[in-house]
């Protein structure tokens, strides 16, 4: 992709057109028309948005939340694409009006996809980027060109669709899912924006996840560790084996750092399709990185050359790797070390990156004393929010605020956090698959010892708790607190300490 010029956000696409002088006259086209419509869709939503502010929204999204919540919860999974694969055939096969770069693995997927669709903004193409769970609001879960949707256009996707949702339930055992409808409300908002390539993030495994009727040109697997093994398998092998049902004929396959045995199905996958591999550490990865005002400064080897003094505004060393993924998978999109020789212009990935945010990933709300956030869920996710917490802050006390789900390994995510927690205050969250906060006392005080553990059942009541905690050191000293366990937890400390 050439540098474009400088343009108004307020240009016509006739002067846009005209503008590209030395590009083919039909790219000239289809890329005016693209930037054209991102102007016409207005100012950019909140990355997190709250509740709208109209109620007659406010109500009617209500309502649609309502008719999403009788259906089959996104945990549940059935084997099987059937229903997905006949509502999209009554849609018109939304998802083939547009290339994707599909994304499955245990951790990393969302920063990952954020990164990837900041990378393909940068280079002015239009993209729709699908991603679950929310933080706090379900219209977050469709983004187009970097933004969540408005209400009122998830309102309009759902009312679009909805005859024939309801024709395919007509005709199937079991009614489409919750996740199988909003799948389908992402690729048909996308085929409707348009988008010029859609960035997908797997619900849950791969082969038989709802988002696995794309067939992605660029498929990314994030580290696979253990989590829903009662789902996917009780090994890293058998999870990888359910996740590499991802990998298409003929597409390129970027795969981050697995453990061995994950690694060897992986690849058994991609040469049985023909599909073309870059492995972090050999073609791709991080060559330097170091710690920075707010992020960190990194040097990136890409499938095209070295990138070097490239500021990423997210902490530790996984979000990292998480970049060096997210390069590798936009390189390998736009041909790349395949098609062409060069590297990505510098420049743009550099104002790519310095504008990436993952909300709830280690994100700070508060200070005095500090408040951090991360949605750590299971324990590999909590061992590499320990390791960036320690080397991203210096805190002298740091009291954890833990709400998780009763189908987690939550011994296994408490002893992650034993070393840097001083005391944990123990909680529980609005969702139904909350663990009760007795039953989950009981787990910290096997791995922290009664005194190091406080009860507080209400999150308005742990948080007051862990904050009082905190601030015991005094108000110059570094106490602070850390709230994780799960991403509906930390949705609802947001919204708790105003963010949202």
């Amino acid at each position: 992709m050439s540098d474009l010029p400088p343009h108004d956000p307020h240009d016509s696409f006739d002067d846009i057109v005209e503008a590209e002088t030395d590009r083919d006259p039909d790219l000239a086209v289809i890329e005016a028309g693209s930037r054209t419509l991102r102007t016409q869709d207005g100012p950019r939503q909140a990355d997190v948005p709250g509740r709208p502010e109209d109620p007659e929204v406010d109500r009617a999204l209500r309502e649609v939340e309502a008719e999403l919540a009788t259906r089959w919860g996104e945990t549940k999974l059935e084997p099987s694409v059937s229903r997905i694969a006949a509502l999209m055939d009554v849609l018109g096969e939304p998802q083939r009006a547009y290339p994707s770069i599909h994304i499955t693995g245990t951790n990393g997927k969302t920063s990952t996809a954020r990164m990837v669709e900041a990378l393909l903004g940068a280079f002015d193409l239009r993209t729709g980027r699908y991603t679950s769970p929310h933080v706090q609001s379900i219209t977050e879960r469709i983004s187009l060109d970097g933004a969540p949707v408005s209400a009122e256009r998830f309102i309009e996707t759902y009312q679009d669709i909805k005859a024939y949702v309801e024709l395919v339930d007509s005709r199937q055992e079991y009614r489409l899912s919750f996740f199988e409808v909003l799948t389908a409300m992402a690729y048909a908002a996308f085929a409707d924006a348009p988008v010029d390539v859609a960035v997908v993030e797997v619900g849950m495994g791969g082969s038989w996840d709802a988002t696995n009727v794309i067939d992605g040109d660029v498929a990314v697997v994030t580290p696979i560790d253990l989590d829903h093994t009662d789902r996917l398998g009780g090994t890293t092998a058998e999870i990888a084996a359910e996740k590499s049902g991802i990998i298409k004929p003929d597409a390129t396959v970027i795969l981050a750092q697995q453990p061995v045995d994950a690694a060897q199905v992986l690849l058994k996958k991609a040469v049985e399709v023909d599909a073309t591999v870059a492995r972090e550490g050999l073609e791709f990865g991080v060559v330097a990185r170091r710690v920075a005002v707010g992020g960190q400064l990194l040097t990136l080897r890409g499938l095209g050359g070295e990138y070097d003094e490239v500021y990423l505004p997210l902490h530790g060393p996984y979000q990292a790797h998480n970049a060096a993924v997210a390069l590798a998978a936009v390189e390998a999109f736009f041909g790349v070390g395949a098609q062409r020789p060069e590297p990505l212009d510098i420049h743009t990935v550099r104002k790519a990156f310095a504008a990436v945010s993952s909300p709830g990933r280690l994100e700070v709300v508060r200070r005095s004393p500090t408040v951090v956030l991360d949605a750590a869920h299971n324990p590999a996710g909590a061992r590499a929010t320990a390791e960036a917490v320690t080397e991203a802050f210096d805190f002298s006390r740091l009291i954890g605020v833990v709400g998780a789900s009763g189908d987690k390994n939550v011994q296994g995510l408490l002893e992650a956090f034993e070393p840097i927690f001083a005391e944990v205050v123990v909680t529980q969250n609005s969702s139904h698959r909350a663990m009760d906060a007795d039953e989950l006392a009981a787990i910290a005080v096997e791995v922290f010892g009664e005194d190091r553990v406080q009860v507080e059942p209400r999150l308005p009541d742990a948080l007051e708790a862990a904050i009082t905690l905190a601030e015991e050191e005094g108000e110059f000293a570094g106490g602070a607190v850390l709230v994780t366990g799960s991403v509906i937890t930390v949705g609802e400390a947001r919204l708790l300490l105003g963010r949202g």
